[in-house]
């Protein structure tokens, strides 16, 4: 704690159905020097999700809602939007498991922004679009469980937070658990604090089941040992075993090493035990909760801070607790490291121009994405300059990177942000999302826009086509002259540090092969092209060509 200067740390173990471990170390409000206890709530972040999940699988016991069933079909007036497939195969179960094709997503409402969180509907209908066809890959997506919140209330006929304390928190004998932080709970809850020790304003969320839960150490391991399946005496059994254990099979498609349940998340072999978890992070918040069922084993770790000591202290105590964890452990550090698969970047498939467009929830504009032959890729968002995407990488058919720009969007341009781009080959098209993501403090959103890019053709010229517009062309504004002419079937137009080859359109239409976001417009009279316009970066050159063509030396 004093290394990363963690503000406060409250853990708990249990094993065999008994806590044999809880404390509380620090300050959970340092300016009020109220110590950090087991009792202490701390917020949970993505840890809100196997409890969300447990509150929709009692409804699911009780026949209200169908995990076959679309999620639209719970839903009011925002409904999901199926661009990368059918919103139909957008399930309750993929919802659950992050699998039905929803984007990245998180935003956070603080107390002193000036604004405040729209209605769900309003935000299901700009984000809920699918960015991936339903089923086909996992896509952590916080917004599906904002979704799951809204179908707990509209299901139950109660509000989010009621419903969660009425049928999940009381029955679980979680007394110091609540959505935010409940009224007459407040002295009780730990403060968030930033990097630089700074406490962080409340802040709430538009995806409330993914992250708005506090609970203590002591409510949380409890809420673990029910999903151990274990039997506390103050404790309802609200969920019947058989639905512990359904959520505790990996829905997802890659099951090598594990996947993701129905709220939770499952590893195969975390250091010799299989593994049912749930980690949370976001401003001020660093949780975990590890689930050992083979051992009956429970843990705890939270912080009040965004940090990765709660993960290595929840390791630490694994490693302590569980008889081959530790030298599991130490023989697989010892191997050396294995090698990396080696790829050339970039593949045939994805090199060379690719054009079309990205939608926001209030207008589409144009996304250009140029493969270049030594891995570097620029991309173009509509006016916006060209600009290089730096941290690529392309993984199991996905190419993702990162560049500077704005997404054009009212909710998006509120505060400076990247773009965080990342798309997937499907039927010779580029199709995913770019998030607008704050990526400095305060953290705000990653919100997502859908993209579509289809690689730049370049149809064949017809015979006499060339002649037609070759010949030197003068530009109206700087009075430079640009010559075009034909070299191996295709039209190349000289340029200021060496030629550009046309790709052909049709219509008279051209793109620049190393520029794929303009275009070049030839303007003819009868067979001879008399000048064109050259749109690029917003900006349009016009061109006439010359009655005569100058010497050349």
């Amino acid at each position: 704690m004093q290394e990363n200067s963690v503000p406060s740390i409250a853990v708990a173990v249990a094993r065999d159905g008994r806590i044999i471990w809880e404390e509380g170390f620090g300050w959970a409000d340092r300016e009020r020097m109220i110590a950090a206890t087991p009792h202490t709530m701390y917020s949970l972040a993505s840890i809100s999700k196997p409890i969300t999940a447990t509150a929709i699988m009692k409804l699911v016991e009780r026949g209200s809602v169908q995990l076959g069933q679309p999620v639209n079909d719970y839903l009011g007036t925002g409904k999901l939007t199926g661009l990368a497939g059918d919103a139909q195969g957008a399930t309750v179960r993929r919802v659950m498991s992050h699998t039905a094709g929803l984007p990245l997503h998180y935003q956070f409402f603080y107390q002193n922004a000036g604004y405040g969180r729209p209605s769900m509907d309003e935000t299901i209908g700009r984000y809920g679009v699918l960015v991936n066809p339903p089923g086909e890959a996992f896509e952590y997506s916080n917004l599906g469980f904002g979704i799951l919140d809204h179908v707990i209330a509209r299901a139950s006929g109660q509000s989010y937070a009621d419903y969660m304390r009425t049928e999940v928190f009381l029955p679980l004998g979680m007394t110091r658990t609540s959505v935010d932080i409940a009224t007459g709970l407040e002295p009780y809850a730990a403060q968030r604090y930033d990097s630089k020790q700074r406490p962080i304003p409340f802040y709430t969320f538009d995806h409330p089941g993914g992250s708005a839960v506090y609970a203590s150490a002591h409510d949380l391991i409890r809420f673990g040992m029910f999903h151990l399946r274990n039997r506390l005496p103050e404790q309802r059994r609200i969920i019947a075993d058989s639905t512990i254990q359904l959520m505790q099979l990996i829905q997802t498609p890659d099951t090598t090493d594990g996947g993701y349940g129905l709220g939770w998340g499952i590893t195969k072999d975390d250091n010799g035990y299989r593994a049912v978890h749930h980690t949370g992070g976001m401003p001020g918040v660093a949780t975990s909760l590890k689930l050992y069922p083979s051992e009956n084993v429970a843990i705890v770790v939270l912080a009040n801070k965004s940090d990765a000591a709660p993960f290595r202290i929840a390791e630490e105590i694994a490693a302590a607790v569980l008889p081959r964890y530790e030298a599991t452990r130490r023989d697989r550090r010892s191997r050396p490291p294995a090698a990396g698969a080696t790829m050339n970047f970039p593949p045939a498939e994805l090199a060379g121009a690719w054009t079309g467009t990205l939608r926001t929830y209030d207008s589409t504009v144009t996304m250009a994405l140029l493969v270049q032959p030594d891995g570097d890729v620029h991309v173009t968002l509509g006016n916006q300059l060209r600009t290089l995407l730096t941290g690529v990488s392309y993984e199991k058919g996905n190419l993702v990177g990162r560049f500077p720009g704005t997404i054009p969007s009212d909710e998006q341009r509120r505060h400076q942000h990247s773009v965080l781009v990342d798309v997937r080959l499907r039927d010779s098209t580029l199709r995913g999302q770019a998030s607008a993501q704050t990526t400095v403090e305060p953290v705000y959103y990653a919100l997502t826009s859908y993209v579509e890019l289809t690689r730049v053709s370049d149809a064949p010229l017809a015979d006499g086509d060339a002649e037609m517009y070759a010949g030197t062309y003068l530009y109206t504004g700087p009075r430079t002259t640009r010559r075009v002419y034909a070299e191996g079937g295709k039209l190349k137009l000289e340029g200021p540090v060496g030629p550009r080859t046309l790709l052909y359109q049709g219509s008279r239409t051209f793109i620049p092969a190393d520029d794929p976001a303009a275009r070049l417009v030839f303007k003819v009279e009868g067979s001879r092209a008399t000048g064109f316009t050259l749109t690029s970066g917003g900006q349009a050159s016009e061109a006439t060509r010359l009655a005569t063509e100058p010497a050349r030396r």
